[in-house]
């Protein structure tokens, strides 16, 4: 298929990843510019590079990879002429049409191509493929592309509508796919390509249900079996990383750590209040002895436990200090990022034992598409004849 050189030349067809959502394929030719929003690229600078190489843009604030074509890069990269197969029905198709090297394959409905590209890879060059296409345009734009990309001699395109004029081979066939809006119309035809010395099978891809039922109905009345109809859908999963459970013995000391702390806040608040009490009755003490400070509002208490307020701010300031030291200590140990000795060395927890964990996300994404399969078993041989058939017949005893 594609250039299998290590190195890119002048007219390969490359594949420019600029971000996971911006790919593009590109035919590199010297004198052209590629422009994009992460800088400007000099064809000429991509040849002699080997493929897979991080390319920097002229200004230097961008960069962009050069990748080799595959069908699952070109499924991603390839102008959309029509609605495109994606990898995962497409995997799927290939193992139930056991579609393998030297297998001869037909397609009706070439459209973008990308089916086309992958069954190709898997047939490889002793198979062969015949792809069909009603759409003149598109039929001529992906001749060029088949050229273009070395698949000439796997890939066979005729411009032809299946539905009303059949196909161009018969009895030789292994698989059929078809890819039409009415695929019941075809399956006649389908019929006459496949080889009649195996077992074969055919793939039919349709869009909604009321097609399945009439393309069903239409298998039956050929005479294929084993009809089973699949949905391929996706269902993506994020990975994120938690910290490690702690072990019980781990658990246990922080919380009697913490039991600890709590004592000695309790204790100190007992001590602060004793404090704060003995102050109250020795400034009591002196106010009755000083009478000069009768009329001084800044001892003038309502009771004995009261304090002037200069004094009352330092031990309020003296108490919430304390308390706030202990709440840090608490949350400090209750954290992710508490230390503790490791092969005697300290380090953070959350950079020592964090693991792994998938969640599937709730939505389901897949295509839309329905893919119906079924199966054509030859037909015996022919009976033989009732003369050989009693020369078989054991003889009587009598």
């Amino acid at each position: 298929m594609w250039s299998s050189s290590p190195k890119i030349a002048a007219g390969d067809t490359v594949v420019v990843w600029m971000t996971r959502d911006s790919i593009q394929p590109l035919v590199v030719a010297p004198g052209k510019d590629l422009n994009s929003k992460y800088g400007n690229y000099r064809h000429a600078d991509f040849v002699g590079v080997p493929y897979g190489s991080k390319i920097a843009s002229r200004t230097g604030q961008g960069f962009l990879y050069l990748l080799r074509p595959t069908p699952e890069l070109w499924t991603l990269a390839l102008p959309h002429r029509t609605q495109i197969l994606y990898i995962a029905d497409i995997a799927f198709i290939t193992s139930r049409l056991n579609i393998k090297p030297g297998a001869r394959v037909i397609e009706a409905g070439t459209g973008s191509g990308s089916f086309t590209h992958s069954v190709a890879r898997s047939i490889g060059d002793s198979g062969h493929l015949w792809s069909y296409e009603f759409h003149e345009a598109r039929a001529n734009k992906a001749r060029e592309e088949f050229l273009r990309h070395g698949m000439t001699d796997t890939v066979t395109l005729t411009h032809r509508n299946v539905c009303r004029d059949g196909f161009t081979v018969d009895n030789i066939v292994d698989a059929v796919f078809l890819d039409l809006p009415a695929p019941w119309d075809a399956i006649d035809h389908a019929k006459k390509t496949l080889r009649k010395d195996r077992i074969t099978r055919i793939c039919c891809f349709s869009p909604c249900m009321e097609q399945v039922l009439r393309t069903v109905s239409a298998l039956n009345d050929a005479g294929f079996t084993e009809i089973t109809m699949y949905e391929t859908l996706l269902r993506p999963h994020e990975v994120s990383q938690i910290p490690q459970l702690q072990s019980i013995g781990h658990v246990s000391q922080k919380l009697k750590e913490a039991e600890k702390r709590r004592e000695e806040k309790r204790l100190r608040q007992i001590a602060n209040n004793k404090a704060r009490l003995n102050t109250t009755t020795t400034l009591t003490k002196r106010k009755r002895d000083d009478p000069l400070d009768n009329n001084d509002n800044d001892n003038d208490y309502s009771t004995e436990h009261d304090l002037p307020p200069s004094e009352a701010k330092r031990v309020k300031s003296s108490e919430t200090e304390a308390v706030d030291k202990d709440e840090m200590m608490i949350k400090v140990d209750d954290d992710d990022t508490t230390t503790h000795n490791r092969g005697g060395s300290t380090l953070p927890v959350s950079k020592q034992s964090r693991i792994s964990v998938s969640n599937a996300l709730p939505d389901v994404r897949g295509h839309t598409s329905y893919l119906t399969f079924a199966v054509l078993v030859p037909l015996l041989s022919t009976p033989p004849h009732e003369d050989e058939m009693a020369e078989q017949q054991p003889s009587g005893s009598g």
